[in-house]
């Protein structure tokens, strides 16, 4: 039964369209082109968060040279499966590398390995593996070394990216370059799925003898080294030779930050303290007025409020509907981010081969709407909840004063940014908070971590039997197949209907740079830093 009642306006049907052209040939040829997930208007987006020149530039081997310091997030762990933040792939993907990565339109690409191929019915995908990669202790990247690597991810009892690799039956090493992955059904997404901290490949050697210590200290074959580390202080790296990609890493030293405070951040800039980071809405207009250089990227952020449905009062499904309709996107919007964004009502930004505009009609602001849900579910003369967030400040102050129109009392409830993984999603302590959501690698992957039964943000831990089969469609359709978009629109709109997420606006990367630091390439989902360069 879907989680939420049928809403009384109706929104337009999934439509089947025409989807997103093809993209381009593989340099190196990963079997049959697939799709771009991500569709043309949104295929130039790109990154989190990115990093760029600072200090005195240092010319290394080869023309390699200067160093890049990153106002972003230090990593929650640095092993990736223990990981506890989306947003710690971007970390850890200066350390790690997977099977795959994606290009700058989403698309999976090769890494380290140089192709693959898929049997007709979906359920093997055999990897090729590039000949002579090291992890950076000199052990070889082989066939073993990888088997172990993705059966630790889905075996181990502390994985937090188990759930994402329960459909690989078996990793098979066929030879030391050739690895074989038998799926209990078929699934065309694994390539993108790897690509990102699932499918990053952890040094046996380390993790076998001690696995403990890659929390402070990774063990990859990434594009950078750690060299120290200070928690909540400061990451410092330096350039992998052995990289399989090296030849287009044109930068020697890496220093990663925490993010300043927003208040303090174009100071920052200026002063050379950081040379990249991304900046609130509010602080564009002072950022160019210092001199930098300003992105405004499209991202697949989207700011939503997570419920957990088996918690009162949010157990009956009006109260949960009540939401939807409970909440001013577009003031939301204006506060959040100065209007950069856009309004929605779906987990993925527009120009996605999984986003339907017809799916944004639904639930428009209509408090009159929410006080009827609400008095269905016996609340007419209201009810109060606890709202947490990790700043009170702002969007949650505005939900608050939103929600007090339609007779629900907000008490607002602060929690540290360290621990909010842990109390919201891990314990599911808290039955009702203002989140943001990353967009995953693979689709398919993204809908299981907000809606699967097991699904890291999904704190009610329920789901839905049509989304389920919806989900099942689309790990059978293979991404370059025309029915693909429609298919996963499908998937969506149920998904919009029946859960109980309220998604609000989607969050742009707006980043600021120093003059002297290349143009950050726009990637849309893991931030890349091929290419860039000092002056």
């Amino acid at each position: 039964m879907p989680i939420l009642p049928t809403p009384t306006t109706a929104g337009g049907a999934a439509r089947r369209g025409a989807g997103p052209p093809a993209a381009p040939a593989p340099s190196a040829g990963p079997g049959p082109g697939r799709r771009s997930f991500l569709g043309l208007s949104l295929g130039v987006g790109a990154a989190l968060g990115l990093a760029a020149c600072g200090g005195q530039a240092t010319t290394g081997a080869g023309g390699k040279g200067g160093t890049l310091k990153w106002g972003w997030n230090l990593t929650t762990s640095w092993d990736p499966i223990t990981s506890t933040a989306g947003w710690d792939v971007h970390s850890l993907s200066l350390v790690y590398a997977g099977l795959t990565t994606l290009d700058e339109a989403g698309d999976a690409r090769p890494a380290l390995a140089s192709s693959w191929t898929y049997n007709d019915a979906g359920t093997v995908v055999t990897f090729t593996l590039r000949q002579g990669q090291k992890f950076t202790d000199g052990t070889p990247v082989d066939a073993t070394a990888v088997k172990k690597s993705l059966e630790r991810g889905r075996d181990d009892a502390k994985s937090l990216v188990a759930s994402q690799l329960v459909g690989v039956k078996d990793v098979i090493a066929v030879d030391a370059h050739t690895v074989r992955l038998r799926l209990a059904e078929p699934d065309f997404q694994i390539p993108l799925l790897l690509a990102g901290k699932t499918g990053m490949i952890v040094n046996p050697r380390v993790f076998e003898t001690d696995a403990a210590s890659l929390a402070t200290r990774p063990a990859g074959a990434g594009p950078f080294t750690l060299v120290s580390y200070v928690q909540n202080d400061k990451a410092v790296l330096r350039r992998n030779p052995a990289y399989w990609d090296a030849d287009r890493i044109k930068i020697e030293n890496f220093e990663l930050h925490p993010l300043p405070e927003p208040s303090t951040v174009v100071a920052s800039l200026s002063s050379g303290q950081y040379d990249v980071a991304q900046i609130p809405g509010s602080q564009v207009q002072a950022a160019r007025a210092a001199g930098l250089e300003v992105q405004v990227i499209p991202s697949m952020v989207v700011a939503v409020l997570d419920v957990h449905t088996g918690k009162e009062p949010f157990t009956d499904p009006n109260v949960a509907l009540a939401l939807k309709y409970a909440v001013d996107r577009e003031e939301l919007l204006k506060t959040a981010s100065f209007g950069h964004g856009e309004v929605t009502r779906q987990p993925f930004p527009r120009g996605y081969a999984g986003h339907d505009d017809a799916l944004d009609r639904l639930f428009p602001y209509d408090p009159d709407e929410a006080r009827r849900l609400l008095a269905k579910a016996g609340h007419a003369d209201g009810l109060h909840v606890t709202l947490t967030a990790q700043n009170a400040e702002g969007v949650p102050e505005l939900i608050q004063a939103q929600l007090k129109k339609v007779g629900i009392t907000a008490t607002l409830e602060t929690i540290p940014s360290a621990r909010a993984t842990q109390l919201i999603y891990v314990q599911r302590a808290k039955a009702f908070y203002v989140d943001q959501f990353a967009g995953r690698e693979s689709a398919t992957q993204g809908f299981q971590v907000l809606f699967g039964k097991e699904g890291l943000m999904n704190p009610g831990r329920t789901t839905s039997p049509e989304l389920e089969k919806a989900l099942g469609e689309v790990r059978r359709t293979p991404l370059d197949s025309p029915d693909y978009p429609a298919v996963l629109r499908r998937a969506t709109g149920i998904a919009v209907r029946t859960m109980p997420n309220v998604f609000l606006y989607t969050v742009p990367r707006i980043l600021a740079r120093h003059p002297r630091v290349s143009e950050i390439p726009a990637y849309t989902v893991v931030q890349r830093f091929e290419g860039v360069t000092v002056s």
